[in-house]
């Protein structure tokens, strides 16, 4: 009998066991999936429970209700990776023999990296929305804040989808202004790129957003401290920002367990062959979601479309075959605006997000690069989607893993 383990059971993880739970002999192969955590959360969800828009039931579930049958749930932590011998160790002290591994640990916030981000302000006049207990301190914080400075900051990237701290800036903007108080609030972006967003021609038009929205924008800032006392966070440049509402998306890391294994570059994200997502160190390793080092967003629907990918590579290793180095960093993210309105924007390694429709050439529903409450209604209904398909291994019909260049107008950029 032989094994295949999977370490974690959040977006990745439990779509890799859905995945091939199905496709793989039962009688041949055993399947683990180790994860230390008891609920599953809509991540995407944390930035509606600040204003309201979600409450907390709709954001979690229990890890369990999405493993398939078939595969063994063990609840723990993981202690270390020894990859040179196939085995994983779990707090305790039990050992697990694999022959494949698939990663998928994720990432999360580490405010320690940054000095006083966890000083004497950390959930009173500081917070997170990027964990399920910060986004909920914020929602109360917010219900009775009374105005003054908001200043929504980036520590440093890659981050978990990039475009959440726009969208956070632009539902306050939205939020502020139906509680009849937006004349009370200054909105100021601080983030350490030049511009809205990673992609030029994408940050054009977010840029112009936050120009009708009336935030202010203060770019290359790469901070060095937050102030608790002055109330101010400072850059290394010796810039600073003053704040009485700070929302910040402190440094994102991947999992200790890949610091401790020695598997991953100094973030803890693993190196990882952005073609067919195999460790680039380790053959039968292979690598899900944010936990890579890959050149893609870390966002759900790359982890989505990755795991369309994953399968077949990984049914190809099984069977000896030569893998396919498919994956294209294929992205795409819906863009909350406020006001009941969103954008939509798709990109992989080597295209920009351009206008156009999506799913389908010419008919859409959905337009690219343009406001629209549809995008709106479908940002909405991806909870649906996600709970009930996306987690299951189901193919969203018309969305493929790979992007489509049918009826987009698009300009070559750097891999």
């Amino acid at each position: 009998m032989q094994k295949l383990l999977i370490l974690g059971a959040g977006t990745g993880g439990t779509m890799m066991a859905n995945h091939l739970r199905s496709k793989l002999d039962k009688n041949e192969w055993e399947m683990t999936i180790v994860d230390q955590e008891k609920t599953h959360y809509y991540q995407p969800g944390f930035l509606f429970l600040p204003f309201d828009i979600y409450k907390p039931s709709q954001v979690k579930k229990s890890i369990k209700k999405f493993i398939p049958k078939g595969v063994n749930l063990i609840r723990s932590k993981i202690d270390r990776i020894d990859a040179d011998n196939n085995k994983v160790t779990l707090e305790g002290g039990d050992v697990l023999d694999y022959d494949l591994l698939i990663i998928a640990t994720g990432a999360h916030i580490a405010p320690q990296e940054i000095e006083g981000m966890l000083g004497s302000g950390w959930h009173k006049d500081v917070f997170d929305f990027y964990t399920y207990k910060g986004s909920k301190a914020l929602r109360d914080k917010l219900r009775e804040w009374e105005g003054g400075k908001l200043v929504v900051h980036i520590a440093e990237m890659p981050i978990k989808c990039p475009v959440a701290p726009l969208e956070f800036a632009f539902l306050s903007d939205s939020y502020f202004k139906h509680k009849g108080m937006r004349d009370k609030v200054d909105i100021t972006y601080v983030t350490p790129m030049s511009g809205a967003f990673t992609k030029p021609k994408a940050s054009n038009a977010l840029q112009y957003l936050l120009d009708e929205k009336g935030i202010n924008i203060v770019g290359d800032f790469n901070i060095e401290k937050v102030d608790n006392e002055a109330k101010k966070i400072v850059d290394y440049g010796g810039k600073e920002v003053e704040y009485d509402l700070l929302v910040t998306v402190p440094t994102n890391m991947g999992s200790e367990v890949i610091e401790r294994s020695g598997l991953g570059d100094d973030l803890n994200f693993i190196p990882t062959n952005k073609g067919s997502l195999q460790s680039k160190a380790h053959e039968n390793i292979f690598v899900i979601g944010d936990a890579s080092n890959l050149p893609a967003s870390k966002a759900g629907s790359v982890a989505h479309f990755e795991a369309e990918i994953l399968e077949e590579n990984i049914l190809r290793y099984i069977k000896g075959e030569p893998l396919k180095e498919k994956f294209d960093g294929h992205a795409n993210c819906f863009i909350e605006t406020g006001n009941g309105k969103a954008l939509l924007i798709d990109f992989n390694y080597t295209h920009e997000p351009v206008e156009g429709t999506f799913p389908l050439p010419g008919v859409g529903p959905l337009r690219l690069l343009q406001e629209s409450r549809m995008n709106h209604m479908g940002k909405l209904a991806f909870r649906w989607i996600y709970w009930n398909m996306l987690l299951k291994g189901i193919s969203i019909p018309f969305v493929s893993a790979t992007m489509s260049e049918a009826g987009k107008h698009f300009e070559e950029v750097e891999s």
